[in-house]
């Protein structure tokens, strides 16, 4: 039976049909029917509801259990038809994952199966049948084709805790397939689920992505009060800081966190955040046990930070064990188990004992563990901020009756609920499942100590340490910082050893960041830092507004930037491709944002190899 939904179309997105994949006694059956009218059978209805305000459009489907079923799979398949010209936006999994827009030709390739067994644990990899061909894209959370007129035709989910929202194109069939993950999701009679909630909009960055947010918060923030949870009433300022990880990785020691520090107090560097990260617990779990390393304990090192005036962060990775732990040999029982009863691996670091493992957010002693941990690091060390990462792996095996997504934002949401008010800076999670939640977010995969890491990159290691990948990913995801949190684009490095990069590279890094970031980050030893290194990075002090950010993709790997500062119209060519640029600017007069120097008066530019240039409009 069916009743027409008297609501109005999707602009330029033609919504086709919806396909249910579901078992009912024992058997499986799917059953197809028009997403714009009122759907019942023996054994669920389904009602869609559609609302426009402000040319948005919200598409919303709720079903109705009539009889037990348990869902394996919800399909929408959509008639899209982008231009050769436009481009496609892929949001990737999680934080590390490339995420770009790409030509509507281009393909997103597959991992190579010589590293599966190590890699495919912190991507997408497990989760769907991946077509490595030409048109065939895909996105995560959110989508939008971008017109050659720059503007763009967004399709956007707005509950993630109900299933993980997955965007699937073929170009070249004009299609999309927009898939809720929700396998194992079981309704008993009477119980309803929301299967998708989502809205499509056409307009300008800046229109889409306020719509998208206010919606996205309003769904949030409902979850959050419904189980006593308070959630940041507004997002934090930028800010500047010191982490200890991409110069020392786990070999930090108390001298060095303090002469570091030391540093830092003795030129008065004005950063907010002093960060300590992975090695100074004796195991990765382990997290209230600090190495021999830091015999004065972490309570000190916290102590110092702030007798510096600065706010102190540390790091941790509250939902994974390495075998070395404490917690793996002694909490067994913590561990995320798979449908067999197996512990589930949720990746391999040679830094840590190799293999490491997912733990259980709903187990009731485990949540009382990372509780202790909380009140630890908070209230017995006085540390002001954590760094929380790997946080993937709390969804990689949903519980029974749970889906990833709605694991993954519990898991959030717990760690905001221990956090209080405090800040959070998280890496290593799906996105959707952080928004409105956490203060700041990693958008972009490690930086490399190289510009890219060629091995991983040659196996298809979507979040592989990459210079190049974190900052393509920085720039793709520039419109969620300052709506859903602060965008973290991982560090830049200034100083002249401990790394392969060149003076270009190392200055288009942090161009880049400071363009597009709002977390900005050095794990440099500034008392190496020669007076042009210093000069440098002091010209990222104050923190300075930008403004009508615009960014057109030139061609892969070459971009142009516009925006406004401090009254200042500014010009940015970024070019991170390994060829020679020449470009011309408009006419005008225009001076090197680095140097000061005049630019022109022909205003012919030729860009190096990874080479960045900055100059802002003189105004007669």
């Amino acid at each position: 039976m069916h009743d027409s939904l008297s609501a109005g179309h999707f602009t330029d997105v033609k919504m086709r049909k919806v396909t249910i994949t579901y078992e009912c006694d024992g058997k499986r059956n799917s059953l197809n029917f028009d997403p714009g009218f009122k759907f019942e059978c023996s054994d669920f209805a389904v009602i869609p509801t559609m609302s426009m305000k402000n040319g948005m459009n919200r598409y919303n489907f709720e079903i109705t259990a009539v009889r037990k079923i348990r869902l394996i799979s919800v399909l929408l398949l959509a008639d899209v038809m982008p231009g050769k010209d436009d481009r496609i936006f892929c949001n990737g999994f999680q934080s590390w994952t490339t995420s770009k827009e790409y030509r509507t030709d281009e393909k997103i390739r597959n991992l190579s199966g010589l590293i599966k067994p190590f890699a495919r644990y912190s991507g997408d990899y497990m989760y769907f049948k991946h077509y490595s061909r030409k048109g065939m894209l895909h996105s995560w959370t959110y989508t939008y084709i971008r017109f050659t007129d720059d503007s763009v035709m967004f399709l956007g989910s707005v509950n993630e805790y109900s299933g993980f929202t997955l965007f699937r194109y073929n170009t070249r069939a004009g299609s999309l397939l927009i898939a809720k993950d929700v396998e194992g999701l079981v309704l008993v009679p009477g119980s309803s689920a929301v299967l998708l909630d989502m809205i499509t909009m056409k307009g300008t960055d800046k229109e889409v992505f306020d719509s998208y947010s206010e919606i996205f918060k309003e769904n949030i923030s409902f979850k959050a009060l419904s189980e006593g949870i308070r959630l940041p009433v507004k997002t934090p300022e930028p800010a500047t800081g010191w982490t200890s990880w991409y110069n020392y990785y786990t070999g930090i020691t108390e001298k060095i966190i303090t002469d570091n520090l030391g540093e830092f107090k003795k030129r008065n560097i004005p950063i907010q955040f002093f960060q300590i990260d992975d090695g100074y617990q004796q195991a990765v779990g382990d997290w209230t046990n600090e190495n021999h390393k830091f015999p004065k304990g972490m309570g000190y090192i916290s102590e110092q930070i702030h007798q510096a005036g600065y706010s102190s962060g540390l790091w941790l990775a509250p939902f994974i064990c390495e075998q070395k732990s404490g917690l793996y040999k002694n909490h067994k029982d913590w561990l995320l188990k798979d449908r067999k009863g197996k512990p589930v691996k949720a990746g391999y670091n040679p830094l840590w004992s190799g293999n490491f493992y997912a733990l259980d957010v709903y187990n009731p002693d485990f949540r009382s563990y990372l509780k202790t941990v909380f009140d630890t690091i908070y209230n017995s060390w006085k540390f002001d901020m954590v760094k929380v990462d790997f946080l993937y792996a709390a969804c990689i095996a949903a519980p029974y009756n749970k889906t990833r997504g709605e694991v993954m934002t519990d898991a959030v949401l717990l760690l905001r609920q221990l956090s209080g008010n405090r800040i959070i800076l998280g890496c290593g999670v799906p996105l959707g499942p952080a928004f409105n939640i956490v203060d700041f977010c990693r958008i972009g995969s490690d930086v490399h100590l190289r510009w890219e890491h060629h091995l991983l990159k040659s196996l298809h290691v979507r979040e592989r340490l990459s210079t190049w990948n974190a900052l393509t990913t920085t720039i793709a995801r520039r419109q969620l910082s300052g709506r859903f949190f602060r965008n973290d684009p991982d560090v830049f490095v200034l100083r002249s050893g401990n790394h392969h990069l060149n003076k270009r590279q190392q200055y288009s890094l942090f161009l880049i960041n400071n363009i597009f970031g709002d977390l900005l980050f050095t794990s440099d030893n500034i008392s190496a830092y020669d007076s042009t290194a210093f000069k440098t990075y002091f010209s990222s002090f104050p923190l300075v507004k930008r403004t009508d950010v615009k960014v057109k993709v030139v061609e892969d790997n070459r971009y142009i930037v516009h925006f406004i500062s401090g009254g200042r119209n500014y010009h940015v060519l970024l070019n991170l491709k390994n060829q020679k640029w020449k470009f011309c600017l408009p006419a005008g007069k225009y001076v090197n944002a680095l140097n000061g120097k005049m630019v022109g008066p022909a205003q012919k530019i030729i860009l190096k190899p990874f080479e960045s240039l900055s100059v802002y409009e003189l105004q007669d």
